[in-house]
């Protein structure tokens, strides 16, 4: 927080102006505003925390209340790619700690760190709901599947150089600023890029189809049987 630099201008306050606008009750706009601030700034800012409090007229401490409990919302600036890597329960089992430990090595940080040029951060992130594909690491919020040590490091590599990486399941990458813009409510137009469910994701659904099985009607149901003391 010693750091006040901004890069927020008034077509920034403009558009938080505009997702308060969106709202019946505007401090409901606190969450995507402050990605927007994130995407402006690279993380919530003296400035952008002041700015989101006047907006929508609370206090500036109960906007940093919100920021400060939210583990998506940084206080030092991520990096032009935001890596997180899952280590919870199943992804933990499948090997999540030592794609962190390995990703620590060949970034030379360890997590809650950006590298030196700004080009990498790295997190450790829970659960993603996306245990069918453990172990699972996440750029810039867009899913890596079934990672191994060999695919982190080409990843890594392939975002240090400025190559052009996609998502196993969404978009290709863009920015860790730009996703946030996103998230503020801003599309990209990629929302529809790549593939959104894919293998283990689909195994029951495929089983269905070729069984002929069916979810049930819900305006045609059985009636459900009676106990025998029901029926006394």
């Amino acid at each position: 927080m010693d750091d006040t630099s901004t890069n927020i201008d008034q077509s920034t306050l403009d558009e938080l102006a505009q997702i308060a606008a969106r709202y019946p009750q505007k401090r409901s706009a606190l969450l995507p505003m402050l990605h927007l601030v994130q995407s402006v700034d690279g993380r919530i800012s003296p400035a952008g925390l002041t700015a989101c409090a006047e907006i929508l007229e609370i206090s500036e401490a109960q906007v940093s209340g919100v920021a400060t409990f939210y583990t998506m919302y940084k206080r030092r600036p991520a990096g032009e790619h935001h890596v997180g890597v899952c280590t919870t329960a199943l992804c933990a089992v499948m090997g999540g700690d030592l794609l962190l430990e390995r990703a620590e090595q060949k970034l030379g940080i360890k997590e809650n760190q950006t590298t030196p040029d700004g080009k990498i951060s790295l997190e450790r992130i829970e659960c993603n709901a996306a245990c069918d594909f453990a172990p699972v690491m996440m750029v810039n919020w867009e899913f890596m599947d079934n990672m191994t040590p060999a695919k982190t490091d080409d990843l890594l590599d392939k975002l240090a150089a400025g190559d052009e990486v996609h998502s196993t399941r969404g978009a290709r990458i863009t920015s860790w600023r730009q996703a946030e813009r996103v998230l503020a409510g801003f599309p990209d137009g990629l929302a529809d890029e790549g593939p959104t469910a894919a293998g283990a994701s689909l195994a029951g659904l495929e089983i269905a189809n070729e069984r002929g099985w069916h979810a049930p009607d819900p305006n045609n149901l059985p009636e459900p049987a009676q106990s025998e003391g029901e029926k006394k």
